[in-house]
């Protein structure tokens, strides 16, 4: 009888973790071409989905087109869910910018002005953790990685206070910071006129 109940108990607590590490990705194939992404917000930027041969996974990307001011940042959300502890990815092509270029993931955002960033940028050869509050980005963090063409992946594993940050699997920044409790949304980011593509956009909750 013991045994059965251990089992019983094993397979719940299976179901259990399964159902709290749920992963969702978004690889913008479905979505028509010309327009946002399903579920996503255009909050600021010019974001389309475009079809792309190069694209990790055929046949569209989700793509910043906007050439804003210098002080712009570009954003989307994805307006669905809320998210607290969490592995969040993304695959980046920098495509042009003068001012700015690449772009990155945004994290337990309050709106478009409050939130954690990580991003690439290929003009700088660094990967940049800021947090946005009111508007006004400030880093914790910054590792120097020398760019190459092409795709690359970005990801970030959060719980509670930690954040982890990773380019193309090798982790570059460790931090803490309790800025933003608890669930906010998750989106895509560039600045100025960073015009950039993203895929496979995928998103792990409960970590």
């Amino acid at each position: 009888m013991l045994k059965r109940i251990s089992v019983i108990l094993s397979v719940m607590l299976f179901f259990a973790t399964a159902a709290q590490a749920a992963t969702q990705v978004w690889n913008f194939d479905a979505d028509n071409v010309g327009g946002i992404a399903k579920s996503f917000s255009n909050e600021s930027g010019e974001w389309k989905v475009m079809a792309d041969p190069t694209a990790p996974s055929q046949p569209n990307v989700l793509a910043q087109l906007a050439k804003s001011s210098g002080s712009a940042f570009n954003l989307t959300l994805l307006a669905s869910d809320n998210y607290e502890d969490l592995d969040i990815s993304v695959a980046m092509k920098a495509v042009s910018g003068r001012e700015d270029r690449g772009g990155g993931l945004v994290w337990r955002a309050r709106d478009a002005k409050n939130y954690y960033i990580v991003r690439y940028n290929p003009l700088e050869d660094n990967y940049r953790l800021y947090k946005v509050e009111d508007g006004k980005r400030e880093q914790l963090q910054n590792a120097d990685i020398k760019h190459s063409e092409g795709w690359h992946n970005m990801r970030v594993i959060m719980k509670e206070d930690r954040i982890e940050c990773f380019y193309d699997g090798k982790k570059y920044i460790e931090a803490a910071d309790a800025t933003f409790n608890g669930p906010g949304k998750v989106g895509i980011w560039t600045k100025a006129d960073a015009q950039s593509y993203f895929d496979d956009f995928t998103v792990t909750s409960g970590q």
